[in-house]
């Protein structure tokens, strides 16, 4: 009788860990589909095609000159997912939006919450299962700051004859639509702001080595309103709001969402950086040119990125 039981109970136990690791794996079946993510990534293309505001290609106004900088780090405040040229701003698949404040005043972007990311690393990781299923052709970004390196000349130095030529420095940009700013520091020198910064706002802070570093120089200003390049190919079919830096683009093939994905989804934003630091060039010379002696710098009038494309890896 006490063996017939052992044999039962021996069967029980089994029959019952058979039960309970059938449901963990279609737990982990499910956890599997609803966890699967779409990330994004930026890419910053110094070759990929400069275009204007509806998306044509573009050239550099006379008086003025242009070089590519070297991308550090970009920040978007939102991500729109759109099926077609017809949706209007805001209206398609919202998948992201930054933090704002009115600390400022107007309604403004929260740098201080900001996400600043390089190329290649994810900026932003949304679970699939949240995102509305359906075919998408096109993308909205909007990019609110940029930090980038720029070549720059060095004149008036004083006790110094000639110029110094193709020196680094770097530059803090806000593009946004408003951006609320506590201070900005390009590298080390600290510019104290507490207030509401429009759209074309920048400091750029230059990086000499010694023996020359005790000339290094803050400056900062503001770009002419609605002079930043806000590229929107779809400007008659689905217009954008001026002052804000809402860059739109298209998928190389297009994102399809079913929401029965078990798999992450990668998709990287590619941004045309060429020629994108643009400014007037007041002797001619093609550089920009730094003037240390009255501490100023040539007049920067468009910092836009020229161009979105999106691709599904």
């Amino acid at each position: 009788m006490k063996k017939y039981l052992f044999f039962l109970l021996t069967i029980t136990v089994l029959v019952s860990s058979c039960v309970k690791d059938e449901d963990k794996d279609k737990n982990d079946d499910n956890t599997t589909a609803t966890t699967a993510k779409l990330k994004f990534k930026f890419k910053f293309d110094p070759n990929q095609e400069r275009l204007d505001n509806f998306g044509q290609p573009s050239t550099i106004p006379a008086g003025n000159a242009a070089q590519t900088p070297d991308f550090r780090g970009l920040s978007a405040h939102f991500i729109e997912l759109v099926k077609d040229e017809f949706v209007p701003v805001q209206t398609g698949e919202m998948v992201y939006k930054g933090a704002e404040t009115t600390v400022g005043g107007d309604k403004a972007i929260d740098f201080e919450q900001a996400v600043v990311e390089d190329e290649n690393i994810v900026f932003l990781e949304v679970p699939i299962k949240d995102i509305t299923p359906g075919t998408y052709k096109h993308i909205r970004v909007s990019v609110t700051y940029q930090q980038l390196d720029i070549k720059y000349d060095v004149i008036n130095i004083p006790g110094l004859s000639q110029s110094l030529s193709d020196e680094s420095g770097r530059m803090d940009v806000f593009v946004g639509f408003n951006t609320y700013l506590k201070e900005v520091t390009p590298i080390q020198k600290t510019e104290t702001i507490n207030a509401n910064k429009k759209q074309g706002f920048w400091a750029f802070e230059t990086d000499l080595k010694s023996p020359y570093n005790n000339y290094n120089t803050l400056s900062s200003g503001q770009a002419p309103v609605g002079a930043t390049t806000v590229v929107n190919p779809f400007a008659n079919t689905a217009p954008i709001t001026e002052g804000s830096c809402l860059v739109s683009g298209s998928f190389d093939n297009a994102l399809n969402i079913t929401g029965n994905e078990t798999e992450d989804i990668e998709v990287t934003l590619s941004f045309s950086i060429n020629n994108s630091v643009e400014w007037k060039d007041t002797n001619g010379n093609g550089k920009m040119d730094v003037d240390v002696g009255n501490n100023s710098v040539e007049t920067m009038v468009d910092m836009g990125l020229r161009g979105l494309k999106a691709f599904v890896n």
